[in-house]
């Protein structure tokens, strides 16, 4: 559902000037808020301007929250769309930070108001810019006193947060506004792949078996193999599906399903570590089921892809019953917000039920299709437990044949803190919860 970009710095440079990075930005920014994917608008974004845009745009959907209340305050009414999405990016961009600024003061506000294709609201802006960095301090010590401000969330994330992890949801909504770790997995291993890395001039680290993680983000372009299929982008949460899938004994040609597929990195994994699988890669999305064929030939591996919604098992199955099953099931994505900063201003408190709802349903439609003694990982990138252990719990209630499986350090929530990874990494993985469920025989 989501693409990745590896991008993230703000960095001046004659061909992104700031004022036109601060439009682009602007019109990203506004069209999150009017319900629109962030990767829709980056896509349609000159290529010479998406880094710049991308990193601004992810600053201040971080920062949101702050920079509405901000905003709000320092005009009472309502400027117009265009002005708007300006100031709210100015003002991410003026917030105090821990960090060194990416542009002086002076330049923020030069730049916004040169970004001004209405010159009749200059001396608007302007002044509000001007107004806030004079009253800096007592305006933000103001508007943190409300949640959405203080924690730049939805004040429905905050309070699904405080109920489901009381001990811990202010650590993960402030795990959410840091960036996150550029991770690969090392087809033929990291310790071998870090020495090419090296090479390079990437300084890197490894964090698992194949996993690598890089001190700064760099573009896939840029990495060692890349083309040739040796490497590929994928944080350690996203890593422990397959092995996991793989754990317990699987048989030589094993016929497994990977149950919604796109856009295929989990399917490149099982490929990986078992290119005898006889591997099914459905999707409901035949434009996504695309990027699964693509990825799939970038690392010279083969599996058979069919576009179809996984529940509708009549129009798809063909009676061959599964050795093993992926079902890495739609969710909020609850887990990757800080890859996805746009995601906790697209969600809605109702779409938690509903896509509970469609994971229910993926796992009855799908369960039947499962040999006895096969065994199925069921997976979201959420840190939610509707969607999580409360929706496993439901589903061993209704199959008197599932049991599940638990494996240390992988099965359950895994949450992005420090604290919480498995073999202590010193980057924090992404949100996940796996389950590894047996069908009794």
């Amino acid at each position: 559902m989501w693409t990745l970009y590896t991008f993230a710095v703000v960095s001046p440079s004659p061909s992104a000037p700031l004022h036109q990075l601060l439009q682009q930005a602007s019109a990203a920014v506004q069209a999150v808020r009017q319900g629109r994917s962030l990767t829709d608008s980056l896509a349609r974004c000159p290529d010479a301007l998406r880094p710049g845009t991308q990193a601004l745009s992810f600053l201040t959907l971080r920062r949101l929250g702050r920079a509405e209340a901000l905003l709000k305050m320092l005009a009472p009414k309502r400027p117009q769309a265009k002005v708007e999405g300006l100031l709210l990016v100015a003002l991410a961009l003026l917030m105090p930070d821990d960090a060194p600024p990416p542009y002086a003061e002076h330049t923020v506000v030069d730049q916004t108001v040169k970004a001004l294709k209405d010159r009749g609201s200059s001396g608007f802006v302007n002044a509000v810019l001007r107004r806030f960095l004079r009253e800096r301090e007592a305006l933000v010590a103001a508007v943190v006193q409300e949640p959405v401000a203080a924690y730049n969330h939805p004040s429905w994330w905050i309070a699904r947060l405080q109920a489901d992890w009381p001990d811990d949801w202010q650590a993960l909504l402030a795990a959410n506004n840091q960036h996150p770790p550029m991770t690969l997995r090392a087809r033929e291993g990291a310790r071998a792949y870090l020495e090419r890395l090296a090479a390079a001039g990437i300084a890197a680290r490894q964090v698992g078996p194949q996993a690598v993680v890089l001190e700064r983000a760099q573009p896939v372009t840029a990495l060692p193999g890349f083309a040739e299929g040796e490497v590929s982008v994928q944080d350690l949460a996203a890593q422990c599906a397959a092995p996991l899938l793989l754990l317990r004994d699987c048989p030589p040609h094993a016929h497994v399903l990977d149950a919604c597929s796109a856009p295929g990195g989990k399917t490149a994994h099982l490929l990986e570590l078992r290119p005898d699988l006889d591997l099914l890669a459905l999707d409901s999305d035949a434009t996504r089921l695309e990027r699964v064929g693509q990825n799939l030939a970038r690392l010279r591996l083969g599996a058979t892809l069919k576009a179809a919604d996984a529940r509708d098992t009549a129009a798809w199955f063909d009676g061959r019953p599964f050795d093993a099953i992926l079902l890495d099931a739609p969710c909020s994505a609850s887990g990757i917000v800080r890859r996805h900063p746009d995601v906790r201003w697209l969600r809605r408190s109702e779409d938690i039920a509903q896509l509970a709802r469609i994971q229910s349903e993926l796992l009855d439609a799908l369960w039947p299709l499962l040999k006895p003694g096969g065994r199925m990982v069921y997976a979201t990138c959420s840190v939610f437990k509707a969607e999580g252990v409360h929706q496993i719990d439901a589903f061993l209630q209704r199959k008197a044949d599932a049991q599940a499986v638990d494996v240390a350090g992988v099965t359950g929530h895994l949450l992005p803190l420090a604290d919480n990874e498995p073999n202590a990494v010193a980057a924090p993985l992404d949100g996940f919860f796996y389950a590894l469920l047996a069908k009794r025989s």
